[in-house]
């Protein structure tokens, strides 16, 4: 409460020294802008030039030592990549986890990946999944830092920071409508404009609705999106941004868990790709609330002071339905189908984030050359209340369920009224952070910082001391070297750590993670500059990884998933992107990595260690109004060991094993301009109908979206 009395009491300063300064010299807000350099270089087509999530010195990407992608606004339009894992599933290294509909995990480099950002701040997701649908109209471009952010983040995993980056006012008056009809009944309207609206004060808004069915039987989904930001000269040097934004995702017939993928004598069940096994009364609703305050002032002409605050609330309500074998060792009936049990919960969260961030960056002269510093501190809170019920007496909250070829989601409402459990959980992180870019040579530059963490959490969650107190110092060092005007090498090796939340079988909390990164690589202007080649090779261990233990009974009598720590996981490989204008009229986004996680056996299984993706648009030279485009998206095999099949079957002993071959998901794209203003686009999706399940990083899994069509109507003023 003490930080946003302050931060109020700030802007409220702030617009009165406006009033006043402005007064006398009305002040552009663009020529502010260009001084102070806040919103960054603006993006064109698919080559990016800057990320703001990878350092704090305004580095471009061929200057910073770790390998970067940045999916652009251009290619969020051009493929319809209108929530945060379609994003994802297009960039290189990322594997989107889906191992639920509603709650998603995501690795990288086979390591978890926990850290997400919204324009440089945030704090490792809860539980290190994500919950709801999150809509990408309020973002310009998603950049995503390969390897450890020891900097930036310091808490969280060495595997790489997500940082999606919010769309700010332009200088230019520009509105645009967009319509979306697609499969499946699915509906998106999509509104944004922005411009100038006095000497001083530009403005921006922006408005989504998303709506349809799906593939999946009884599951649906509504999502409602509406943004505003405006920017103020407050004086010659000072701009204040505040912004707020109201994101609800809602759905109906979601999935707690997934579909059981072995019959009892190891055969797999190869469901229909529309089988579900929510309840007709599954429901899960997401309410998010974000308001943010960035201020940054020139100090002279070489140092810049920022400070920036965002607060974070969200609620989530959720009614679920899981299933599960009650004897794992007997299976589900391969003759019937059946064996499974149902298992109903009444799931609420409430959370609160509070992140501040201030720092000074700058530049000075020494030895005849110009160096670059950046000073900061950072204090983030988020605290967490949980809780669970469940339906111990009506016999309805564990029913016996139907074969899943016959299930149709029908099942009474349990009264959910008992064990009641959760979590009361806070958890705060201090931190203070410096690094210098040093210029050796005109040539050769060399960066060394640090961050220190103090990070502590205090509650109880379901029935378990969460206590913890943790610090650490978080080094980095990295050297880049231009070898001429266009190609640059680069070396970096920097840390992370991470106090955990997950729980062995014993209810205690796991070590901290910690994690190391080393990476060398090369960054290449080709085509003209047009285009940016990325080439790396990366080291990465990691200590205490939390990997599944299957379930156990906690304290409250609660079914709970248990965890253990593998140690000494390693992971090495080499990752190549070209990004930018190819050829005349051909924009593009093309990676492959191929890495080898070695030190637990599961983890190696199920993390896909081949990927290629490849985003492409070609704009007829002959024929401009006309472009066409496509993605592909490629993945090797991934497998998980199930267990052994039990005496039941004559062939006891066999291992059991649920695999998934290597696939690739084909998308097509075409639009045409047909006056300046008026465009149309159609998509097409997995349009060779490829069946596959969308991840085995649980034991369970459910199939993704089949062959899948839309068409887009936009409208620029």
């Amino acid at each position: 409460m003490k930080i946003q009395k302050s931060l109020l009491a700030v802007s409220v300063l702030a617009a009165l020294t406006s009033t006043a300064a402005l007064a006398e010299e009305p002040q552009q807000t663009d020529e502010v802008i260009e001084r102070l350099k806040i919103t960054g270089e603006k993006q064109e087509g698919y080559k990016a030039s800057s990320a703001e999530g990878a350092t704090k010195l305004g580095l471009s990407l061929k200057e910073t030592p770790q390998a970067v992608t940045v999916i652009s606004e251009q290619q969020i339009k051009d493929f319809g990549l209108h929530d945060i894992n379609a994003v994802l599933n297009s960039a290189a290294t990322v594997n989107v986890e889906s191992v639920e509909t509603d709650r998603v995990y995501y690795t990288s480099r086979g390591f978890e990946l926990n850290n997400f950002q919204i324009d440089g701040l945030g704090l490792p997701l809860i539980n290190s999944n994500t919950h709801g649908r999150i809509d990408t109209a309020l973002y310009e471009r998603v950049e995503v830092i390969h390897g450890a952010n020891g900097i930036m983040t310091g808490v969280g995993s060495p595997a790489a920071t997500v940082n999606m980056v919010r769309k700010r006012p332009t200088s230019e008056t520009q509105v645009s409508l967009e319509g979306s009809l697609g499969s499946w009944s699915n509906k998106r309207l999509e509104v944004d404009a922005s411009g100038k609206l006095t000497d001083r004060i530009r403005a921006r808004f922006v408005a989504a609705a998303d709506n349809g069915e799906s593939y999946l039987d009884r599951y649906e989904n509504d999502t409602r999106v509406f943004y505003g930001v405006a920017d103020f000269a407050v004086t010659d040097n000072t701009m204040l941004t505040v912004g707020h934004s109201e994101h609800k995702s809602h759905t109906d017939g979601n999935m707690w868990g997934a579909l059981t993928l072995y019959y009892g004598d190891g055969t797999p069940t190869n469901f229909d790709v529309s089988t579900n096994v929510a309840a007709d009364w599954s429901q899960w609703e997401v309410s998010e609330s974000r308001s943010f305050v960035d201020v940054e002032t020139a100090l002279s002409d070489n140092w810049n002071l920022r400070a920036a605050y965002n607060r974070v609330r969200t609620d989530e309500d959720s009614l679920l339905f899981y299933t599960y074998l009650p004897d794992p060792t007997v299976g589900l009936d391969p003759e019937t189908g059946l064996g499974l049990i149902g298992y109903g919960s009444e799931y609420d969260l409430a959370d609160k984030q509070d992140m501040f961030d201030v720092y000074a960056n700058g530049t000075f002269e020494a030895w005849g050359q110009l160096h670059e510093v950046v000073v900061g501190a950072n204090y983030s809170r988020l605290d967490y209340i949980d809780s669970s019920l469940y339906d111990f007496h009506t016999g309805n909250g564990f029913p016996a369920m139907p074969s899943l070829k016959d299930w149709d989601g029908n099942t009474p409402l349990p009264e959910f009224t008992d064990g009641q459990a959760g979590s009361v959980i806070d958890n705060t992180q201090k931190a203070v952070y410096a690094q210098a870019r040093f210029a050796l040579t005109n040539n050769l530059k060399v960066l060394v910082g640090g961050r220190y963490n103090d990070f502590t959490t205090d509650g109880v969650g379901y029935g378990i001391d969460q206590s913890r107190d943790d610090a650490q110092f978080i080094p980095y060092f990295g050297v880049t070297y231009a070898v001429n005007d266009g190609l640059t090498t680069y070396a970096s090796y920097t840390e992370t750590f991470l106090a955990q939340t997950e729980q062995n079988r014993n209810f205690e909390r796991l070590e901290p993670l910690t994690g190391k990164n080393s990476e060398i690589g090369l960054k290449a202007d080709l085509f003209g500059e047009k285009a940016l080649l990325s080439a790396s090779y990366f080291h990465v261990e990691q200590d205490n990884l939390a990997v599944s233990d299957g379930q156990a009974e906690n304290p409250s009598g609660v079914l709970q998933d248990v965890f253990r720590a593998a140690d000494g996981i390693t992971s090495e490989g080499v990752e190549v992107e070209l990004a930018g204008e190819i050829l005349p009229g051909l924009q593009g986004q093309m990676s492959a990595t191929v890495f080898n996680v070695d030190g637990d056996q599961q983890v190696e299984d199920y993390t896909a260690e081949k990927l290629f993706r490849t985003s492409l648009t070609y704009q007829f030279q002959s024929l401009p109004e006309l472009r066409v485009g496509a993605t592909y998206q490629w993945k090797d095999e991934t497998s998980r060991v199930q267990g052994t099949v039990s005496s039941m079957y004559d062939n006891e002993g066999e291992t059991i094993v649920t695999r998934q071959p290597a696939y690739g998901l084909l998308g097509l794209m075409a639009s045409w301009q047909v006056t300046d203003a008026l465009s149309v686009r159609v998509n097409g999706y997995n349009v060779t109908d490829e069946k596959y399940l969308n991840s085995l990083y649980w034991a369970q899994g459910f199939y993704g979206a089949p062959a899948n069509y839309s068409a887009t109507v936009s409208y620029q003023f």
